[in-house]
């Protein structure tokens, strides 16, 4: 199962396991782990990634075919034909994660994922896992803070099997005191495997907590450990009962299928649920309008290479004005994606004070985003004084803003990620899914072209202006026993 939070500075916490509200782990680290070579892949596969669930964004040039549909139990369907191979991917999506767990709840979201692998009334062997890969396909799940997925990739003549499958533990799912306790310990050892013993996953931690003082963003998604060993059945069967229901649920089949090949299929077992309850709006104390910059130093001497990290509160996709959101992609893309960006040359390259450097804008959340920074000094430097030099880098950028062809070279690049990485089925059930579970329109996915083409140098300078404020920010640094 997959606790996630993705964007782009959060790839590195997708190879070492998706551990909570994930963030930067230095691609200094990465590189002596996975080689060069295979950095330089996943550096592009994740830029590309990041850039379209962060943004929503996909390329007319592909002439994608959306087919929309909603059942009469308001369950929504979507079809994206894709005819390259004789495979479907076909995925659930829930409009609940972890922001939306009560009070004293952290990790119930991440909990009830883990639980839906077990029996249900017409499957009690738990064995869900087991039939899929005995046909020949892929299964797993996922929990962000504004949904949860479920997802299976496999041949197209096994659609109808799956489908069967999703639907039966959509609403007869059968939970015992047994698998409750067998899961709790086995999510409480996650939390210790994935978070408490990797400095970087609990430095992150600490920071998110310290940038969302009172959104429920700033508690982790695999939640506390003192509030993840009381979850108990009651809790579980009410978060199922109450969320996983078919008007709460969107189904997004991608593959070589016919939009209505689909929705018959959906219609015979989808269609027929019934739902258990009414969710009500998603209702959530939003973050107030920062007036105080935050400092969160952490030591630990796991700590392999220190390094400093700047979170700045920002305007998510959904809330951010016209242009808004598009702008602070572009920022970020040519500040600090890869080596060719301005803080790269200029730190590591001219002035080598740093051995990486990072700059991304997430904004896929429903309520608020962040943009942030991260430099790793040289070895044995000073982390206090890199973050100095960053201080007089970012107040050079709102100075004098980026130039036009630094603007036009950003946007040919993500256009053309935007095309290469939606390529594939899988990513256009992921693009697709993410978006409509979080609000988004299936215009506002394809019309994304035009809105990187529509912003100017004035808009990103007033979007810089907007969110770079010292007082919307969060700076930590993770040092070891000998950092200075």
């Amino acid at each position: 199962m997959w606790v996630t939070q993705l964007s782009y500075k959060e790839f590195s916490g997708f190879l070492t396991g998706l551990g909570s509200q994930i963030g930067p782990t230095p691609l200094c680290t990465l590189r002596k782990l996975f080689g060069e070579i295979f950095m330089k892949f996943v550096t592009s596969f994740f830029l590309a990634v990041s850039m379209l669930f962060s943004t929503s964004a996909i390329a007319k040039p592909l002439n994608i075919d959306v087919s929309e549909f909603t059942l009469k139990n308001g369950m929504k369907v979507v079809v994206i034909p894709a005819h390259r191979a004789p495979v479907v991917t076909h995925m659930v999506w829930y409009k609940v994660g972890a922001a939306d767990e009560e009070n004293r709840k952290s990790g119930i979201a991440h909990f009830l994922e883990h639980l839906m692998f077990k029996g249900t009334k017409n499957r009690p062997q738990a064995d869900f896992s087991k039939i899929i890969a005995r046909n020949g396909g892929q299964d797993n799940a996922f929990t962000h803070q504004d949904y949860t997925g479920y997802y299976q990739r496999i041949s197209k003549d096994r659609l109808e099997m799956v489908m069967s499958m999703e639907a039966d533990r959509m609403q007869n799912l059968v939970i015992t005191d047994k698998d409750i306790a067998t899961e709790r310990d086995v999510v409480k050892e996650e939390r210790r495997t994935r978070t408490d013993n990797k400095p970087g996953t609990l430095f992150n931690e600490q920071l998110n907590a310290a940038l969302y003082t009172a959104s429920p963003y700033g508690i982790p998604i695999i939640g506390w450990m003192s509030e993840v060993a009381k979850l108990t059945r009651a809790d579980a069967e009410a978060f199922y009962k109450k969320y996983y229901t078919p008007s709460n649920a969107i189904l997004v089949v991608a593959g070589d299928v016919t939009p209505e090949q689909v929705l018959a299929l959906a219609k015979k077992h989808y269609g027929v649920l019934k739902n258990t309850a009414n969710p009500g709006p998603r209702v959530r104390t939003q973050e107030p309008n920062p007036i105080a910059a935050r400092r969160v130093i952490m030591r630990d001497k796991r700590v392999a290479s220190p390094y400093v990290t700047r979170l700045y509160l920002a305007p998510s996709i959904l809330h951010a004005k016209k242009s808004e959101a598009e702008a602070l992609d572009l920022l970020a893309d040519v500040l600090g994606r890869g080596s060719t960006s301005r803080l790269y040359k200029q730190f590591v390259i001219k002035e080598k004070v740093a051995v990486d450097v990072g700059v991304w804008y997430s904004g896929s959340y429903m309520d608020s985003g962040s943009f942030g920074f991260y430099a790793v000094p040289l070895p044995g430097a000073s982390v206090a004084a890199l973050e100095k030099k960053l201080d007089a880098f970012i107040a050079e950028t709102l100075k004098t803003g980026i130039t036009q062809k630094e603007l036009d070279r950003a946007r040919r690049v993500m256009k053309a990620e935007t095309v290469y990485t939606l390529d594939s089925q899988n990513s256009l059930a992921n693009v697709f899914g993410r978006a409509l579970v979080g609000n988004r329109t299936v215009e506002s996915i394809l019309s994304y072209p035009d809105r990187l083409d529509a912003v100017t140098l004035k808009d990103v300078k007033q979007a810089a202006a907007k969110v770079l404020k010292i007082e919307r920010s969060v700076t930590g640094y993770l040092l070891n026993d000998k950092s200075k």
